[in-house]
């Protein structure tokens, strides 16, 4: 896991112009300098616009999906591109995931820079370049586990010439990934496809077939019957495999895999993963939601399962974007100084939710304030007749969508309720 040692290195690294938003005297500093001091938010030093992650909802979030999991009998592997931060890893590691979940190479290789020796990677990996590093990284450390998608026999075909031609020594763990429908991403679309791919697989000494996985945020007009029922065609897949002796490489007491669950369906995933029969080995119900960390004010608010479920608990938004009023040109416009390379803008505009004063510090809702879009640099602004903004304050404003969130600011304060920051997150994408 991620060790103290890995997160130290992060600590001395040296604050300066690379990092938005960061106070301009604590140039020279280094980060964990920074963060002993305990700076406040708003009179620090820091400058506009900056994004905070509050402090006390992460750690809810994290305890929640912590309890959520053991409730249901799930492993965790939470999808680091959402954080893709390694004190966050650390602190997922802590609440008991299995391991972290990433989409590209480039990601697996920030998880073992960081010490995560549990990689799940949820794409097919046929870049030989890649592979080789792989190979190395598996051959080197035997208490390494990596687990990725294979969709194609052509895919299987790529994999299995590039490790040969690395001189892999230990075969590389796949799941055959089932596709969620005719019109969704990845995977293959029939059982019929996925036994051909684990057929590929078992003719391939490079791979060792490990279980079966899919996306169920993919399945075509998602509905909770919908989504289910295709929960329900994987779990009959990793049955069908079984019975047919397709895991059969596998070690005494290791697990079959069955892997699912994205931010928006996992309830669903709890439910079907709790009908997985008996197979011959045990099986490892490995979820792999990561938005819950931040949570947002748009997209996941809207389709968390636990609005579903509301006596499971509730995910806390943890984001901030904070933006100075920069011109008031007319009664009903303003502009803040935030735009599209600040803000999370792929699926929902950001939210306007408190005021803080120029004059006082004073806070207060963002009543009669609309985000209505987003320039390069600027915030568009609509104000109703008693809004009181005014040039020089500060908007607090929620995001949408956390990837595209995290994926903008590489050094992220970790803010208290009452604007002390505590850590500084480094993100790598």
């Amino acid at each position: 896991m991620a060790t103290a040692h890995h997160l130290t290195a992060l600590a001395e690294e040296p604050v300066d112009h690379r990092f938005k938003g960061l106070p301009p005297d604590a140039e020279g500093l280094t980060v964990g300098a920074l963060a002993a001091e305990r700076r406040n938010l708003f009179d620090g030093g820091f400058t506009t616009p900056v994004l905070a992650l509050s402090a006390e909802s992460v750690a809810h979030n994290l305890a929640l999906l912590e309890t959520y999991a053991r409730r249901h009998g799930l492993a965790f592997a939470p999808h680091g591109k959402t954080p893709m931060a390694p004190q966050l890893f650390a602190r997922q590691l802590e609440h008991g995931a299995w391991g972290i979940t990433v989409a590209v190479p480039h990601q697996a290789r920030v998880c073992r820079a960081f010490g995560i020796d549990r990689i799940f990677l949820a794409n097919e990996l046929v870049d030989p370049v890649a592979l080789r590093w792989l190979a190395g990284q598996l051959d080197a450390d035997p208490g390494f586990t990596f687990v990725c998608y294979v969709d194609s026999v052509r895919g299987v075909e790529l994999m299995d010439a590039a490790l040969r031609a690395a001189g892999a020594v230990r075969p590389v763990d796949v799941v055959v990934e089932l596709g969620a429908g005719e019109d969704a991403r990845t995977g293959a679309r029939t059982e019929a496809e996925c036994a051909a791919v684990a057929d590929a697989v078992a003719g391939a000494a490079t791979l060792r077939l490990v279980g079966v996985a899919g996306y169920e945020g993919e399945v075509p007009r998602a509905s909770g019957e919908r989504v289910r029922a295709w929960l329900r065609r994987l779990v009959a897949l990793a049955a069908a495999f079984d019975a047919a002796g397709r895991f059969a490489g596998l070690g005494p007491g290791e697990p079959i895999v069955v892997s699912a669950g994205g931010s928006a369906w996992f309830d669903a995933v709890a439910d079907v993963f709790a009908e997985i029969p008996e197979l011959s080995a045990p099986v490892l119900k490995l979820l792999r939601s990561g938005a819950y960390v931040s949570h947002d004010d748009g997209h996941y608010r809207r389709l968390t399962p636990f609005n579903r479920v509301p006596e499971e608990g509730a995910l806390q938004p943890a984001f901030r974007l904070w933006a100075q009023v920069v011109s008031r040109p007319t009664a009903g416009q303003a502009f803040l100084n935030a735009g599209k390379r600040d803000a999370a803008h792929d699926l929902d505009l950001p939210e306007a939710q408190v005021v803080r004063s120029g004059r006082d510090g004073s806070v207060r809702p963002a009543t009669g304030i609309e985000v209505t879009g987003l320039s390069d640099q600027h915030t568009w602004l609509r104000t109703e007749e008693g809004a009181g903004l005014e040039v020089g304050d500060w908007v607090g404003m929620g995001l949408s969508h956390p990837c595209t969130s995290f994926d903008k600011w590489q050094l992220i304060p970790l803010v208290e309720a009452d604007g002390t920051v505590t850590d500084l997150i480094r993100t790598f994408f």
